[in-house]
């Protein structure tokens, strides 16, 4: 069984996910974890551009890297101070993480090793047009996308206003 340029890629991209997925929730300071969570969602469109999934890799760059991100960022520099730093967990706290990703570990490798994977055939690349993707995306009907856009811009517009009263308390 060879290895092909996109076996590597992938296993590439899936360390560096995982790497800068560990790096983002055990970094001590907040701003760094922010931007290793940036590279971890640079990962995961390099994933869907593996995957010939351009239009989802473009929206994970513009959405997710680019927006969510920077109010990400945006926030933690309105409302922390210089240097913040996160607190130590106690080692009760670090017990009981440890055990739970154990245990979460355990349960997805059982479930990974007891189903029974169907082999595909050949998938056929499909290529949607703009139109449609603006249609389904503008459409209100039963599988159109504007009411969950809607609900996120509502949500994002609310986490902007909360972090710019909060740092005028200051």
């Amino acid at each position: 069984m060879g290895a092909t340029l996109e076996t590597v890629v992938f296993y590439f991209l899936a360390i560096f996910i995982i790497a800068t997925s560990i790096m983002t929730v055990t970094t001590q300071r907040i701003v760094r974890s922010a931007t290793y969570l940036l590279f971890c969602l640079f990962g995961t469109a390099g994933i869907y551009f593996l995957l010939d999934y351009t239009f989802l890799g473009s929206v994970q760059i513009m959405v997710y890297a680019g927006g969510i991100v920077v109010l990400y960022v945006f926030s933690i520099l309105l409302t922390s101070g210089e240097g913040d730093r996160a607190e130590k967990a106690k080692r009760s706290k670090f017990f009981a993480a440890l055990l739970t990703t154990i245990v979460g570990a355990a349960i997805v490798l059982f479930i990974v090793l007891k189903h029974k994977f169907l082999q595909t055939g050949e998938l056929i690349s499909k290529e949607v047009d703009m139109h449609t993707i603006g249609n389904m995306l503008l459409s209100s009907d039963k599988y159109g996308y504007i009411l969950p856009f809607e609900a996120v811009s509502v949500l994002l517009l609310a986490c902007i206003i909360g972090g710019i009263l909060i740092a005028r308390k200051r």
